[in-house]
């Protein structure tokens, strides 16, 4: 074993052995390696390729493609690094999740942008044993506990992401916890900090114009519930399929600013994944409502020290949802084909992005988009898949404020290369 020279001259005159600075070494090991027993390093690099077809669109790529993409190049989409220490059997178990993501897809709590490390979760994991199982609690940030498809890349079926996704927020800070009553249904539900701007943006705090400074309320929180069904096996080939329903309820203030149009938002939400006699191929199903509960734009007047705030223009309660549809045929090991359909409507007063989430930030629009993905693995523990994506926007071009404008396409097509690393 090797001494450092200050434990090598101390033992040179007799203050300390080097036997006993030995044993002082081996337990402060042994305590590193008791702490980091059952701890996993996992993660992924996600990276593109992306043509966006034809001139005629003015370059406009389909909504919900990787953040900050090129639309005609290659991507570093996002870098994910997870330390994860799973809970036990045991019925006070503890554990903890760690994932951090990096990169112009990042998503998480407390920052984005394409340079940026985003604290994606960080949550303790805690169990309270209740009846003949317990409560398990995630305590921290985590990821939201609706929707179909993930934020993490290479668990979707296909590369870009559904309209529903866009619409559900993607991270949550406060407390969940999970009740499994059985193996046929589980509950969920949760208390957050309530979530501003775009549903997807992890901002947690309500905006106040005076001191140019984010501000929590104490009585502006999120609540949710979800719960979730699993067929048994005894149901045949129908074993295994689930059906999912949530509610986030989310109260914002209206504190002023010139964006700050609306009071909360609650998002609904159901899901299903469907076996079929086909042991290769499942269906599934997704439905996202998101009521937006506007309190019209702030109005403003002023006295010697603050801004007084006073409902101004356009009061509404808009909202907007997406219907999407899933086809996933599994050939083989290695094999697989994903089809995604989707319809979106969004209605709404169209004087702010937040209460009308449009793609392209369009208002009164109804989309429709057609996503298919042929995913192959060529090379062990790579995600590889080839995606072609058709987006149509209906009776309004791609960012058009008024049906009358046509001088841009109503079409939009996007031909990917997806290949993901997972470790």
């Amino acid at each position: 074993m090797k001494f450092n020279k200050w434990t090598m001259g101390l033992a040179a005159v007799g203050v300390v052995s080097l036997a006993s600075a030995a044993r002082a070494d081996e337990t402060k090991m042994s305590q590193l390696q008791t702490a980091l027993t059952g701890t996993t390093l996992s993660g992924y690099v996600d990276t593109s390729a992306m043509w966006n077809l034809g001139t005629q669109n003015g370059g406009q790529l389909p909504p919900y493609t990787p953040n900050g993409v090129t639309g005609d190049g290659f991507n570093l989409n996002s870098i994910d690094i997870t330390l994860d220490k799973p809970m036990d059997e045991s019925p006070w178990a503890s554990g903890y999740h760690v994932e951090l993501m990096y990169g112009q897809d990042a998503v998480g709590g407390y920052s984005s942008g394409e340079n940026t490390a985003n604290i994606r979760q960080a949550y303790l994991a805690l169990r309270t044993p209740v009846g003949n199982s317990g409560i398990d609690w995630k305590f921290g940030v985590w990821d939201s506990p609706i929707g179909y498809e993930s934020s993490s890349d290479p668990l979707n079926p296909n590369f870009t992401r559904s309209y529903g996704w866009n619409l559900e927020p993607t991270t949550e800070t406060g407390l969940l916890g999970t009740y499994k009553v059985n193996d046929m249904i589980s509950f969920s539900a949760g208390v957050a900090n309530s979530t501003s701007g775009n549903a997807s943006n992890g901002n947690e705090y309500s905006y106040d114009s005076y001191d140019n400074g984010y501000k929590p309320y104490e009585t502006q929180k999120a609540y949710m519930g979800v719960v979730a069904l699993t067929a048994p096996d005894s149901w045949g080939w129908m074993k295994g399929a689930t059906l999912t329903a949530g509610v986030i309820n989310a109260d914002i203030g209206s504190a002023g600013g010139s964006y700050d149009y609306n009071n909360g938002k609650t998002w609904y939400y159901l899901g299903a994944v469907i076996p079929t006699p086909m042991t290769a191929l499942k269906f599934g199903a997704a439905f996202d409502y998101v009521d937006y509960h506007n309190a019209g734009r702030p109005s403003y007047s002023y006295t010697d020290e603050y801004y007084y705030y006073g409902y101004g223009t356009n009061p509404s309660d808009d909202n907007a949802w997406a219907v999407g549809a899933y086809a996933n045929y599994q050939a083989n090991d290695k094999l697989s084909f994903n089809l995604r359909g989707e319809f979106y409507d969004a209605n709404g007063s169209g004087n702010n992005g937040y209460s009308s989430p449009a793609p392209g930030g369009s208002s009164g629009h109804t989309f429709t988009e057609l996503t298919g993905t042929v995913q192959y693995q060529l090379w062990a523990n790579v995600v590889s898949r080839v995606e072609l994506r058709w987006d149509n926007a209906g009776t309004k071009a791609w960012n058009e404020s008024s049906s009358g404008q046509n001088h841009l396409d109503r079409n939009v097509f996007l031909l990917a290369l997806n290949l993901c690393y997972q470790f």
